[in-house]
């Protein structure tokens, strides 16, 4: 059976669909993007809508950097290196990322990372301390830790 075809959206009505989308959270330019060809707006439509989003700031790439950084690590507990790779895979500049981890209090990140290692090692069954720390260390580096820090980390919660 064939699918109906629907005509894209009118101008007013993809920019209020879209208006909404980005009002309910942060988006970056990419998920915006696709929304709108979901919609079926292409070309010269696309550009103006993209445009008008960012003219009245629906749509701010530094604002969803920080949100992001903010939000992955608080909630899920990721880490630098993480967090940038998917701000990278989203095609976020290099300047919007760096201002986005600036959300990183070193502090917390160290507090964050120890948590975390805590965590882990309350699940792990006995086992000798080397493989403790490498099973440790292993979790909290595909987090996203930087591996200095993490061994940092390891060895003073296991001595």
């Amino acid at each position: 059976m064939k699918e109906k075809y629907t005509p894209p959206p009118t101008h007013d009505v993809a920019l209020k669909k879209l208006q909404a989308y980005c009002a309910y959270q942060d988006r970056c330019h990419q998920e915006v993007r696709s929304k709108l060809l979901d919609l079926g707006m292409r070309g010269h439509d696309l550009e103006v809508i993209m445009a008008e989003l960012v003219e009245d700031n629906f749509l701010n790439e530094e604002r969803f950097a920080r949100s992001y950084v903010r939000g992955k690590f608080r909630i899920k507990r990721w880490g630098r290196i993480k967090i940038r790779l998917e701000l990278k895979k989203r095609n976020i500049s290099a300047y919007c990322i760096k201002k986005g981890m600036t959300e990183i209090d070193d502090n917390d990140y160290y507090a964050t990372l120890e948590k975390v290692i805590l965590t882990k090692q309350k699940t792990l069954k006995p086992a000798t301390k080397f493989n403790q720390k490498g099973k440790l260390a292993q979790h909290a580096m595909r987090r996203g830790f930087e591996s200095a820090l993490v061994w940092e980390v390891v060895n003073a919660v296991i001595e």
